[in-house]
């Protein structure tokens, strides 16, 4: 077995490399560029190498740089990760040239399967159904509108070497077939250092379901059940879980038996991800093979009790696999949330800055789930895990170079609908401050009637939040919930306030029993009656509940019982109240006396202010095209600019007929959020 093993990689998969090889004995080198000087995936590794700028492209992405630290620092082995070098072949071809074990399949593999054009190609000779499309080399835009009307739209634009959502679009007619073509070309370039385009079918209602193959250099392989990860957002995955709810075993098999065939047909060696779009017959066509490992592994770890990390590395030291298909038994059900850095208040823009709080949920084991990750025995009923894989911790920065991504957080249960709840609880537990997020939508999606019933497609995001994600308004029996918690911890707070030392003689404060609980447009009309043990709040129609918690003033998350059932929730300080957080909900609650409530409805609103003739920069990031001048006349929904942000292209339009009267930014320029690029007459 290996001594030493360098990570070409950075953020959560880094981290979740080294925990593996530490557990398995071996020695880890971090590499890191100037950004990721203080990164946990630094502090973590026995040792860390500094590889060039803060850019991927000047330094995770270039082969000799890497290279230079395997010979620094004598690693005998590359573990690649997701993104960055993990499916280029050069560089895999460069670590065999310096007898450096490569922690991936062989370069013939790589080069058939990582490329999609040829893996198609391959496919369709291996006799395995596909989507329809041309799998040729497209030159320019004009060709990409030819081809794209000849297969007939919608169509998908992607990047040959493309992965993670990076060089595809998504085209309904010439227009976006253009547009679509050359963002897909810059962005492949930028990401990939490949800027070959092909142009398939675009499978309308869709899902996306992926088998996950484990094969060794001896000619065995098995395949480890599916995942599903049809909740997607821009061709980039949100959230994934293993089983499938749409699946049967029957097609399972089928799936994972044509998936390992296709591996060993071009001799497959390590772990590696088959994915497909299935139908609402449950007909599968093969979509592209990821030769790594896949982001949304732990799903599949969780069910099965492999280690693929490990897995793959014993594999790379030719090892024969330790497992058969009669091994594998899928357990419960398990579901990963993506935290990215993104603002779904602002259609999802990255969001750059300072973790200014970050807790995540306590990691649970189940009682079979052993530190090793193998099953014994049988979970007890009721019985959850909760995993978080990340590569940032408190205090840290999320910087403007690389993926959003935080963290992914999983939950494991029994059944599909307590790894659901599992998942409610987890993300109300999980604290992020300084920057934006998507925490409220992933709560949002949990709650959603459509996942919740597993009735989901591709297009789930997109026919569910058309206009973008605004919040969730809560139902009324939840919002009593809330009210009657937020009520007891004013009185707490106040009751505190009261005990204040210094204060002048005869003047003690009386703490009153009624108030009025506003949120969510409602003003709940309250009584609390306190006692050790907690309190219970009285409501106008003659309600009650029982509130019981250990939540003091100033703490960040309060952990409630509310009539005998947990509800967690986010707290910040508000002027007479709290900002509350919960299951997808950004709530102003305001505890106030009758008196005070009746001040307040006469208070005036303030108005925001007046920005519809300004184009503002909608996140951090570096102008890339401006297609507009001073005295142009735009017509609604015509690019005005693209800018561009953790690796991602991102096309500003016209929300209206108007014209150009100033513009404040040229290509190269960058921006921060609001900063005006562009106003208009």
């Amino acid at each position: 077995m290996f001594k030493k093993i360098l990570i070409a990689n950075r953020g959560e998969i880094a981290c979740r490399v080294i925990k593996t090889a530490r557990k398995m004995g071996i020695a880890t080198v971090a590499i890191h560029s100037d950004a990721d000087a203080q990164a946990l995936h630094v502090q973590m590794a026995d040792e860390a190498v500094h590889i060039g700028p803060s850019p991927a492209s000047e330094s995770y992405i270039v082969i000799e740089r890497v290279m230079a630290a395997i010979r620094q620092t004598r690693a005998e082995a590359v573990h690649p990760g997701y993104g960055f070098l993990s499916e280029n072949p050069k560089f895999a071809k460069a670590l065999e040239a310096e007898g450096v074990a490569f922690v991936g399949p062989p370069v013939g593999a790589i080069e058939a399967m990582g490329d999609k054009i040829t893996s198609k190609k391959i496919a369709q000779e291996a006799g395995v159904s596909t989507v329809p499309g041309y799998m040729g080399i497209i030159g320019d835009a004009d060709e990409a509108v030819k081809i794209s009307g000849e297969i007939g739209y919608p169509v998908m634009i992607k990047a040959s070497a493309g992965g993670g959502g990076k060089g595809m679009r998504i085209a309904w007619d010439d227009e976006e077939a253009r547009e679509g073509f050359q963002s897909s070309k810059n962005e492949a370039a930028s990401s990939f250092g490949d800027d070959r385009i092909f142009i398939e079918k675009f499978v309308t209602q869709p899902r996306h379901i992926e088998i996950q193959v484990l094969c060794d250099s001896h000619g065995n392989g098995v395949y480890l059940g599916e995942r599903e990860c049809s909740i997607q957002r821009r061709n980039q995955k949100v959230i994934e879980e293993a089983p499938s709810p749409f699946l049967d075993e029957e097609t399972r098999r089928a799936m994972g038996e044509q998936a390992v065939a296709l591996a060993k047909a071009v001799g497959y060696a390590s772990a590696g991800t088959v994915e497909f779009i299935v139908d609402g017959d449950r007909n599968f066509y093969f979509l592209e093979m990821n030769t790594r490992l896949q982001v949304e592994h732990p799903v599949t770890e969780l069910i099965t009790g492999v280690d693929l990390v490990e897995q793959m590395i014993r594999l790379a030291a030719g090892e024969p696999l330790s497992i058969t298909q009669d091994d594998v038994t899928l357990k419960g059900w398990a579901i990963e949330s993506r935290l990215y850095a993104e603002d779904p208040y602002r259609g999802f823009l990255p969001s750059i800055g300072r973790l200014t709080r970050y807790r995540p949920p306590e990691e649970v084991a189940a009682g079979p789930l052993l530190d090793s990750g193998k099953w014994q025995g049988e979970a007890r009923p009721g019985e959850t895990a909760v995993r978080n894989d990340t590569g940032v911790y408190d205090g840290g920065e999320i910087s403007m170079y690389y993926d959003p991504m935080i963290a992914k957080l999983c939950t494991w249960a029994p059944d599909r609908a307590q790894a659901i709840e599992a998942m409610r609880v987890a993300l109300d537990s999980f604290e992020v401050e300084g920057i934006g997020h998507n925490l409220p939508f992933l709560s949002a999606v949990m709650d959603h009637p459509r996942f919740v019933s597993g009735e989901i497609t591709t297009a789930f995001i997109a026919e569910e939040y058309p206009e973008g994600f605004e919040g969730v308004l809560l139902p009324d029996d939840m919002l009593r919930r809330i009210a009657a918690s937020a009520a007891a911890m004013h009185r707490v707070a106040e009751i505190r306030r009261t005990r204040i030392s210094g204060r002048m003689d005869n003047h003690e404060r009386h703490v009153g029993e009624d108030w009025v609980v506003s949120l969510q447009g409602q003003n709940l009309a309250v009584t609390v009656a306190a006692d050790r043990e907690g309190a219970t709040v009285g409501f106008a129609d003659g309600g009650e509940m029982r509130v019981a918690s250990d939540w003091t003033p100033g703490d960040g998350l309060a952990r409630l019982m509310v009539d005998g059932a947990p509800l967690v929730l986010k707290v910040g300080k508000i002027t007479q109240g709290f900002r509350i957080r919960s299951r997808g909900a950004d709530l102003k609650c305001h505890v106030r006396t009758p008196r005070q409530a009746e001040l307040a409805a006469l208070m005036p609103e303030k108005l925001a202010a007046d920005t519809s003739k300004l184009l503002l920069c909608p996140m951090p990031g570096m102008i890339v095209k401006v297609n507009v001048t001073e005295g142009d006349e735009v017509q609604e929904g015509q690019a005005l600019c693209t800018v561009e942000a953790m690796k991602m292209e991102n096309i500003l339009r016209a929300e209206r007929r108007g014209v150009v009267a100033k513009v404040n930014a040229a290509p190269g320029d960058s921006l921060a959020v609001d900063d005006v690029i562009m106003e208009f007459e």
